[in-house]
Protein backbone atom coordinates (compact mmCIF):
# COMPACT_ATOMS: atom_id res chain seq x y z
CA UNK A 1 0.00 0.00 0.00
CA UNK A 2 1.20 3.53 -0.80
CA UNK A 3 1.59 6.02 1.38
CA UNK A 4 -1.25 8.36 0.22
CA UNK A 5 -3.05 5.57 0.76
CA UNK A 6 -2.44 4.58 4.04
CA UNK A 7 -2.83 8.52 4.91
CA UNK A 8 -6.55 8.33 3.13
CA UNK A 9 -7.17 5.34 5.53
CA UNK A 10 -6.04 6.99 8.42
CA UNK A 11 -8.33 9.75 7.65
CA UNK A 12 -11.07 7.58 6.87
CA UNK A 13 -10.65 5.59 10.71
CA UNK A 14 -10.10 9.34 12.35
CA UNK A 15 -13.48 10.77 10.28
CA UNK A 16 -15.05 7.11 11.37
CA UNK A 17 -13.75 7.32 15.36
CA UNK A 18 -15.17 11.10 15.29
CA UNK A 19 -18.37 10.31 14.38
CA UNK A 20 -18.80 7.17 16.74
CA UNK A 21 -18.07 9.61 19.28
CA UNK A 22 -19.90 12.57 17.98
CA UNK A 23 -22.54 9.94 17.86
CA UNK A 24 -21.84 8.84 21.55
CA UNK A 25 -22.05 12.14 22.90
CA UNK A 26 -25.44 12.79 21.27
CA UNK A 27 -26.79 9.87 22.83
CA UNK A 28 -25.33 10.89 25.96
CA UNK A 29 -26.98 14.52 25.19
CA UNK A 30 -30.30 13.17 24.46
CA UNK A 31 -30.04 10.69 27.71
CA UNK A 32 -29.38 13.56 29.89
CA UNK A 33 -31.91 15.71 28.55
CA UNK A 34 -34.55 13.05 28.72
CA UNK A 35 -33.57 12.89 32.21
CA UNK A 36 -34.04 16.01 33.23
CA UNK A 37 -37.17 15.99 31.52
CA UNK A 38 -38.39 13.31 33.16
CA UNK A 39 -36.63 14.54 36.71
CA UNK A 40 -38.70 18.17 35.84
CA UNK A 41 -42.01 15.54 35.29
CA UNK A 42 -41.27 14.26 38.64
CA UNK A 43 -40.52 17.63 40.11
CA UNK A 44 -43.78 18.93 39.07
CA UNK A 45 -45.60 15.82 40.08
CA UNK A 46 -44.76 16.20 43.08
CA UNK A 47 -45.01 19.64 43.13
CA UNK A 48 -48.76 18.62 42.34
CA UNK A 49 -49.23 16.18 44.96
CA UNK A 50 -47.73 18.08 47.30
CA UNK A 51 -50.25 21.20 46.45
CA UNK A 52 -53.12 19.18 46.60
CA UNK A 53 -52.52 17.36 49.44
CA UNK A 54 -51.63 20.98 50.99
CA UNK A 55 -55.41 21.64 49.77
CA UNK A 56 -57.00 18.48 51.22
CA UNK A 57 -55.33 19.12 55.11
CA UNK A 58 -56.64 22.50 54.38
CA UNK A 59 -60.19 20.99 53.74
CA UNK A 60 -60.11 18.54 56.33
CA UNK A 61 -59.07 21.61 58.50
CA UNK A 62 -61.90 23.68 58.25
CA UNK A 63 -64.12 20.91 58.32
CA UNK A 64 -62.29 19.54 61.96
CA UNK A 65 -62.54 23.60 62.70
CA UNK A 66 -66.82 23.10 61.99
CA UNK A 67 -66.85 20.02 63.84
CA UNK A 68 -65.10 21.44 67.10
CA UNK A 69 -67.02 24.80 66.92
CA UNK A 70 -70.31 22.54 66.71
CA UNK A 71 -69.23 20.76 69.02
CA UNK A 72 -68.26 24.00 71.79
CA UNK A 73 -71.73 25.24 71.10
CA UNK A 74 -73.23 22.04 71.80
CA UNK A 75 -71.21 22.01 74.97
CA UNK A 76 -71.81 25.67 75.64
CA UNK A 77 -75.65 24.76 75.62
CA UNK A 78 -75.73 21.81 77.67
CA UNK A 79 -73.65 23.80 80.32
CA UNK A 80 -76.27 26.49 80.24
CA UNK A 81 -79.01 23.79 80.60
CA UNK A 82 -77.34 22.30 83.71
CA UNK A 83 -76.92 25.70 85.48
CA UNK A 84 -80.49 26.54 84.60
CA UNK A 85 -81.37 23.32 86.04
CA UNK A 86 -79.08 23.30 89.22
CA UNK A 87 -80.90 27.44 89.68
CA UNK A 88 -84.47 25.67 88.96
CA UNK A 89 -83.83 22.86 91.52
CA UNK A 90 -82.68 25.61 94.12
CA UNK A 91 -85.65 27.51 93.65
CA UNK A 92 -87.70 24.32 94.46
CA UNK A 93 -85.56 23.63 97.64
CA UNK A 94 -86.09 26.93 98.99
CA UNK A 95 -90.21 27.31 97.77
CA UNK A 96 -90.59 24.04 99.34
CA UNK A 97 -88.57 24.49 102.74
CA UNK A 98 -90.87 27.68 102.73
CA UNK A 99 -93.82 26.04 102.02
CA UNK A 100 -92.90 23.10 104.74
CA UNK A 101 -92.18 26.10 107.05
CA UNK A 102 -95.53 27.71 106.23
CA UNK A 103 -97.56 24.66 106.76
CA UNK A 104 -95.51 23.85 109.62
CA UNK A 105 -96.36 27.26 111.58
CA UNK A 106 -100.16 27.27 110.31
CA UNK A 107 -100.41 23.67 112.33
CA UNK A 108 -98.52 24.67 114.75
CA UNK A 109 -100.91 28.14 115.18
CA UNK A 110 -104.07 25.85 114.85
CA UNK A 111 -102.66 23.72 118.15
CA UNK A 112 -101.80 26.55 120.10
CA UNK A 113 -105.27 28.86 119.30
CA UNK A 114 -107.08 25.53 120.63
CA UNK A 115 -104.74 25.79 123.76
CA UNK A 116 -105.27 29.22 124.66
CA UNK A 117 -108.68 28.99 126.18
CA UNK A 118 -107.20 26.38 128.64
CA UNK A 119 -104.57 28.85 129.54
CA UNK A 120 -107.49 31.74 129.93
CA UNK A 121 -109.40 28.98 132.26
CA UNK A 122 -106.45 27.94 134.48
CA UNK A 123 -106.09 31.95 134.99
CA UNK A 124 -109.59 32.60 136.18
CA UNK A 125 -109.27 29.66 138.36
CA UNK A 126 -105.91 31.10 140.38
CA UNK A 127 -107.66 34.33 140.17
CA UNK A 128 -110.36 32.66 142.02
CA UNK A 129 -108.49 31.24 144.81
CA UNK A 130 -109.01 33.49 147.55
CA UNK A 131 -105.37 33.64 150.04
CA UNK A 132 -106.56 30.99 152.55
CA UNK A 133 -106.62 28.49 149.81
CA UNK A 134 -103.05 29.35 147.85
CA UNK A 135 -101.35 27.01 150.55
CA UNK A 136 -103.58 24.13 149.92
CA UNK A 137 -102.05 21.42 148.21
CA UNK A 138 -105.11 21.47 145.42
CA UNK A 139 -104.33 24.87 144.44
CA UNK A 140 -100.48 24.76 144.26
CA UNK A 141 -100.96 21.95 141.79
CA UNK A 142 -102.96 23.74 139.59
CA UNK A 143 -100.78 26.96 139.65
CA UNK A 144 -97.68 23.98 139.10
CA UNK A 145 -99.57 23.19 135.64
CA UNK A 146 -100.64 26.07 134.98
CA UNK A 147 -96.66 27.87 135.06
CA UNK A 148 -95.34 24.27 133.24
CA UNK A 149 -98.39 25.28 130.05
CA UNK A 150 -96.30 28.42 130.16
CA UNK A 151 -92.85 27.37 130.06
CA UNK A 152 -93.70 24.85 127.28
CA UNK A 153 -95.44 27.69 125.15
CA UNK A 154 -92.30 30.14 126.06
CA UNK A 155 -90.19 27.34 124.35
CA UNK A 156 -92.47 27.08 121.51
CA UNK A 157 -91.76 30.51 120.77
CA UNK A 158 -95.53 31.76 121.98
CA UNK A 159 -95.61 34.94 124.04
CA UNK A 160 -98.08 36.82 125.49
CA UNK A 161 -98.54 40.56 123.79
CA UNK A 162 -97.51 43.34 126.24
CA UNK A 163 -101.00 45.80 126.31
CA UNK A 164 -101.32 47.54 129.83
CA UNK A 165 -100.01 50.79 129.66
CA UNK A 166 -99.04 50.43 126.27
CA UNK A 167 -100.39 52.49 123.39
CA UNK A 168 -103.31 51.04 121.36
CA UNK A 169 -101.78 49.11 118.56
CA UNK A 170 -104.56 47.85 115.97
CA UNK A 171 -102.40 44.94 115.17
CA UNK A 172 -101.74 43.56 118.72
CA UNK A 173 -104.36 44.86 120.08
CA UNK A 174 -108.45 44.66 119.68
CA UNK A 175 -109.79 47.65 121.72
CA UNK A 176 -113.78 46.72 122.67
CA UNK A 177 -114.35 49.79 125.11
CA UNK A 178 -113.38 52.98 125.26
CA UNK A 179 -112.58 54.07 129.01
CA UNK A 180 -111.58 58.32 130.45
CA UNK A 181 -108.48 57.90 132.74
CA UNK A 182 -106.72 60.92 133.75
CA UNK A 183 -103.87 59.60 134.51
CA UNK A 184 -103.10 58.02 131.10
CA UNK A 185 -102.70 60.00 127.73
CA UNK A 186 -105.34 59.28 124.98
CA UNK A 187 -104.79 55.95 123.29
CA UNK A 188 -103.25 54.28 125.56
CA UNK A 189 -104.13 51.20 127.23
CA UNK A 190 -105.86 50.99 130.52
CA UNK A 191 -106.81 47.68 130.88
CA UNK A 192 -106.49 43.47 129.58
CA UNK A 193 -109.90 42.11 129.43
CA UNK A 194 -108.68 38.67 127.46
CA UNK A 195 -104.97 38.49 127.30
CA UNK A 196 -103.06 37.90 123.47
CA UNK A 197 -100.51 35.50 122.30
CA UNK A 198 -98.11 35.89 119.26
CA UNK A 199 -96.31 32.53 117.63
CA UNK A 200 -92.90 33.98 116.59
CA UNK A 201 -93.55 36.56 114.45
CA UNK A 202 -97.25 36.02 113.86
CA UNK A 203 -100.40 37.09 116.18
CA UNK A 204 -102.21 33.95 117.19
CA UNK A 205 -105.04 36.25 119.13
CA UNK A 206 -105.16 39.94 119.65
CA UNK A 207 -105.56 41.30 122.89
CA UNK A 208 -108.88 42.58 123.93
CA UNK A 209 -108.16 45.53 125.98
CA UNK A 210 -109.98 48.85 127.06
CA UNK A 211 -108.48 52.07 125.70
CA UNK A 212 -108.00 55.68 126.98
CA UNK A 213 -110.41 58.19 124.99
Amino acid sequence: MTFSKRINKQRGDRTVAEEKQLANEEEKTTTEAAQNTDAKEDTKEAAKEKTEETAEKKIFSKKKDKKTEKLEEKLAEYEDLRVRQLAEFENFRKRSEKEKAQMFEIGAKTVIEKLLPVIDNFERGLAAVTEDEKETPFAQGVELVYKQLLTSFDELGVKPIEAVGKEFDPNLHNAVMMVDDDSLESGTVAEEMQKGYMYKESVVRHSMVKVVN
